[in-house]
């Protein structure tokens, strides 16, 4: 396991006021003492975070992260025979090989590998807890990095005086989230400020959280975590120091497109605590009042001595699945037998809600199968909640569903799990989720759409052809 710990003979050096780089190191275990040459410190301290430009106009609320500049960097791998870079093909390059590569290397070498990588197609995700420790690797490493977070709109005062301080100690501008505005509103109007404790967090969550995210992944090649084996023995025990992402879609779109990094993943806690002490940098004042994982206000409590430190979060729910969704790859995929279970014991969150959107019902789905003159085209995804590539083209679907709102196209979904998983094969075409179908104006027969490519502008082209 690759140590954080810094001996006591580091301390009196560590008050020069100096910064670190990066050293390589061939001995698989090296500590944290033999990676940083603190004579170079100050030399690096000039190295600024890139900056991004200030975003503009779109039909989102927020606009994903790094698209409104003119262009995007690309990631520093290897030089060509004339000496240009070549970039990162996300789904070429073998993530597992590398996982094992570097399974027990230092997360100042796994950091600096990182951002060496993908240059300023990757971010720190940076949640105002303990994984400031990221960003003062990044800082250690000499090279620019970039950071954004999650503002859900309901965070502790301290977590926003901490985003503050860590931008003045850094001298970087945090790039924020939000979510979008119509959505919360929504949300609140139909069912309060505090559904969560009624009906579990996930709703909430992926309004506040997911969505925002996966606009932000959606401006990026790979991004930067905080998770640690030992934060969630029932989630994140196995999480690898790199892989490809499970959950969600990078700036290239599609299943594959983004690479996820933990550097910290072999790390256990107290020693990321050692590391911050050593290193005096920013705290969240919430730490000091017995918070450990720090997420919303509500939802939030600190944890007794002797607790696990995710026992903080969601407190009300089964301590078995403490995600809120921007992890939601570490859950495991059960057999389907008992995720058609779950999901029909309303246990996972229904997903693609949108007023622009039609649930449809096994009789409305029939009805619609039965036209052969339709008044408007439809088209339809058959879907499962607990499904992960269906959870990762939500706001692909949503946001076609938006764009055809005035078109005279109607966008549905029906949920095709559980009992209805047999009628949807044999009369919807239904081969794995998600499935999606255009049901055309003139026709009875649907059009089964066959691209694995479920970005909104493909999704659009489709449509688009057939209507």
């Amino acid at each position: 396991m690759a140590s954080l710990a810094v001996t006591s003979s580091l301390s009196s050096e560590l008050k020069a006021p100096s910064y670190g780089v990066f050293q390589p190191s061939d001995r698989p275990h090296q500590n944290l003492t033999a990676t940083i040459n603190l004579s170079t410190r100050r030399a690096v301290s000039a190295v600024k975070p890139l900056r991004v430009a200030a975003e503009s106009r779109r039909s989102d609320s927020v606009a994903p992260l790094a698209a409104t500049t003119t262009s995007f960097a690309a990631p520093k791998t290897e030089e060509g025979v004339n000496g240009e870079v070549k970039k990162v093909d996300v789904k070429e390059e073998n993530f597992e090989e590398l996982a094992k590569e570097l399974q027990n290397a230092s997360p100042l070498e796994i950091m600096d590998k990182a951002l060496e990588k993908f240059g300023n197609d990757i971010a720190i995700a940076f949640s105002g807890a303990e994984d400031v420790a990221l960003i003062e690797y990044a800082k250690l490493t000499g090279r620019p990095f970039r950071v954004f977070s999650l503002d859900t709109g309901r965070l502790n005062p301290e977590t926003y005086r901490f985003f503050d301080e860590v931008e003045k100690h850094y001298g970087i501008h945090i790039e924020y989230m939000f979510p979008d505005a119509v959505e919360v509103q929504a949300l609140v109007r139909n069912k309060g400020l505090f559904s969560f404790y009624e009906d579990g967090h996930q709703e909430c969550c992926r309004v506040r959280k997911v969505r925002p995210l996966r606009r932000a992944l959606k401006g990026l090649r790979a991004w930067i975590t905080g998770q640690r084996k030992d934060q969630s023995p029932g989630t994140r025990s196995e999480v690898p120091v790199v892989q490809v992402d499970p959950a969600f879609e990078g700036l290239d779109g599609g299943v594959g497109s983004l690479v996820k990094w933990n550097p910290v993943a072999n790390v256990e806690g107290k020693d990321v605590w050692n590391f911050l002490r050593t290193m005096s940098v920013p705290i969240n004042s919430l730490h000091a009042q017995g918070y450990v994982s720090i997420g919303c206000e509500p939802c939030t409590r600190p944890v007794l001595p002797g607790q696990h430190e995710r026992e903080g979060r969601w407190w009300w729910e089964d301590a078995k699945a403490k995600e809120c969704g921007l992890h939601k790859g570490n859950l495991k995929q059960e057999s389907s037998e008992t995720q058609n279970s779950t999901a029909t014991n309303g246990e996972v969150a229904d997903i693609f809600e949108s007023q622009n959107l039609v649930s449809l019902s096994r009789a409305g789905i029939e009805n619609l199968m039965k036209l052969e003159d339709r008044r408007d085209p439809w088209i339809v995804v058959l879907y499962a909640p607990w499904c992960q590539f269906c959870q990762a083209m939500e706001n692909s679907y949503l946001e076609l569903a938006d764009k055809l709102a005035e078109s005279g196209v109607k966008v549905g979904k029906f949920r095709a799990d559980g009992e209805q998983k047999a009628f949807a094969k044999s009369e919807l075409q239904l081969g794995s989720f998600p499935t999606i179908l255009l049901f055309p104006k003139h026709s009875s027969q649907p059009i089964k759409y066959p691209s694995e490519n479920r970005d909104v502008e493909s999704l659009l082209a489709f449509v688009n052809a057939l209507r």
